[in-house]
């Protein structure tokens, strides 16, 4: 399936943060302006305390009653992250995702933050990657020629 450095090889390696006092009406402005799921949540110090995604949203601001503008974005947050490194293998990803319940893994290499997978990105992948084989498999049982037309001279 292929290893996590390829992926952030072809999709990129840009890490948004946002400040764990900021609101949450800041981090979904944010989450908004980049077409993002999640978003690493540092301290004063820039270090990472968490992740805050369009679930935590969900389930602990709009469920809890909360006011979005009011809201900080550490009370909100998910605080235990869970990391991959660049040579782990997607499907390692992908079991880590389904065991620890989340669709966001940043991506850690001598200890700095160097991208970021989430489960899109992974699933996306795996479609590519099917597709390249399912068109492998058709030329090599019928040739290249598969489906162009026949012209026949008269």
């Amino acid at each position: 399936m292929g290893l996590v450095k390829n992926l952030l090889e072809s999709k990129g390696r840009d890490v948004h943060k946002i400040d764990a006092n900021a609101t949450v009406f800041s981090a979904l402005e944010e989450l908004a302006k980049y077409d993002i799921g999640a978003l690493v949540v540092t301290d004063k110090q820039n270090e990472i305390v968490g992740i805050f995604s369009e679930r935590d949203y969900a389930r602990k601001v709009i469920l809890k009653g909360k006011s979005s503008k009011k809201a900080r974005v550490k009370e909100m947050m998910t605080a235990n992250v869970h990391y991959i490194k660049p040579d782990n293998l997607l499907r390692e990803c992908l079991e880590l995702m389904t065991k620890k319940r989340t669709r966001h893994l940043p991506v850690k290499d001598v200890g700095k933050v160097v991208g970021i997978v989430s489960i899109g990105d992974i699933v996306n992948r795996m479609i590519e990657e099917q597709k390249t084989k399912i068109n492998y498999l058709e030329n090599y049982i019928v040739g290249s020629d598969y489906g162009s037309e026949i012209k026949v001279s008269t």
